[in-house]
């Protein structure tokens, strides 16, 4: 028995619908927001690296413990309060958030 290759987009219609589907839609906007969590928590450990401080420093100044930071650097956790007090405790002057379309925001 011969096993059928699928592209990855058959892969996704066959389990979550076409495009424009609820389930697709719902799909597509979880996979989204983990990259965006992904990419933030990147950011915060690139910045964190930059400043030549660990995991525990940082925690420290923003006062959680080491293991919160580890999971905001590997996108999980990351909420807004949670972006501000680590780019606050790693010394950012000023932060924006591209909110595409509708511009940006100044967070402070």
């Amino acid at each position: 028995m011969e096993k059928k290759t699928m592209t990855h987009e058959e892969m996704l219609e066959k389990y979550y619908g076409k495009k424009g589907t609820p389930k697709r839609d719902d799909f597509d906007a979880r996979v989204a927001a983990g990259a965006r969590e992904y990419l933030i928590g990147e950011a915060i450990k690139e910045t964190r690296k930059k400043k030549g401080l660990t995991q525990e420093q940082l925690g420290e100044r923003m006062g959680v413990q080491k293991a919160q930071v580890s999971k905001i650097e590997s996108g999980k956790g990351v909420t807004f309060s949670t972006i501000v007090r680590a780019f606050q405790a790693l010394g950012a002057k000023a932060a924006c958030l591209d909110l595409g379309e509708m511009g940006k925001v100044a967070l402070w």
